[in-house]
C-alpha cells in the first residue's frame, strides 16, 4: 500500500510538472504573438511613400505601395497616418498589408463598393484595432466627447498622386454591432437619422458627405467603434 501512494504521489508530481510547462509554452506563446504583431504593423517607414498634393506622379513614382492604393488618410493628433487601399472585396485587406505581402494586421482600406474618389455621399473605410494607437486602434479615444472636440481635423487625399485633398472634420461617435445595416450597408438614405438617433457623442448636423472610420472594439467582438466624419468638398 505504502508503494502505491508512493507510485501515486511521483505521477501526481510529474503531472504538475507539465501541466506548469504547459502554461510556461501558452504564456511564452502569447508574449511572442503580441510581440509578432505589434513588430508587424505598419511602421511610420510608410510615411517616406506619402504623395505630396501637386507633386504629380514623380512624389510616388517608386514607391512599392500597389496599385489598389486609392489615396492617404491623416487625422490630426492621432497615429492614424496611413496609406488607404481597396480591393475586389472587404476580405482581401484584413491580411495583406499596402505592398501586396501577406500581414496579419492587415490595411487600412476603403469599402470596395465605395467609390475610390470619395464621390458617394457617404463612405466607410475599415482598420485593425493595433494596441498603442496603432492602425485604427486610436479610435477608441474618439468615444471620450473631450478629446473628440479637441481632435476634430484630419484629411484624405484621393488617388496614388494626391490629386485632390478633402479635409475631413470629425463629428459623431458611437459603438455599433457589425451586423448594423445602416451603417455597414452604406445606406446613403437612413445614415444621417441613424447618427443622429444612437451617436454617443454627436456634436453638430450638417449637410455635407461622411466618411466612416470602422475598427473592432476588440478581439473576437461583434461590437465595432465608428467614427464619422464629415468631408468638406
Amino acid at each position: 500500500m505504502t508503494r502505491f501512494w508512493k507510485t501515486l504521489n511521483e505521477l501526481f508530481v510529474w503531472l504538475l510538472i507539465l501541466l506548469s510547462g504547459f502554461i510556461m509554452i501558452v504564456g511564452v506563446w502569447q508574449v511572442y504573438d503580441n510581440y509578432y504583431m505589434f513588430s508587424h504593423t505598419l511602421d511610420k517607414s510608410v510615411l517616406s511613400y506619402k504623395p505630396v498634393p501637386g507633386g504629380g506622379a514623380e512624389s510616388v513614382k517608386d514607391s512599392p505601395i500597389t496599385d489598389d492604393m486609392i489615396g492617404w488618410i491623416t487625422m490630426d493628433g492621432t497615429n492614424i497616418d496611413y496609406p488607404v487601399m481597396q480591393g475586389m472585396d472587404n476580405s482581401e485587406y484584413l491580411s495583406k498589408d499596402p505592398f501586396g505581402q501577406y500581414s496579419a494586421t492587415g490595411s487600412i482600406f476603403l469599402d470596395s463598393r465605395s467609390s475610390p474618389d470619395l464621390s458617394d455621399s457617404y463612405s466607410v473605410i475599415y482598420g485593425h484595432h493595433m494596441d498603442y494607437g496603432k492602425m485604427f486602434g486610436a479610435l477608441d479615444d474618439y468615444l471620450n466627447e473631450a478629446y473628440l472636440r479637441e481632435h476634430t481635423s484630419g484629411r484624405f487625399m484621393t488617388g496614388r498622386n494626391a490629386e485632390k485633398t478633402y479635409p475631413l472634420r470629425v463629428f459623431a461617435a458611437m459603438t455599433v454591432s457589425a451586423k448594423e445595416k445602416t451603417v455597414f450597408d452604406m445606406d446613403q438614405e437612413e445614415i444621417r437619422q441613424f447618427i443622429h438617433d444612437n451617436a454617443t457623442i454627436l456634436t453638430e448636423e450638417q449637410d455635407l458627405d461622411i466618411l466612416a472610420l470602422s475598427t473592432c472594439a476588440d478581439a473576437g467582438s461583434v461590437t465595432r467603434i465608428v467614427v464619422f466624419c464629415y468631408i468638406e468638398k
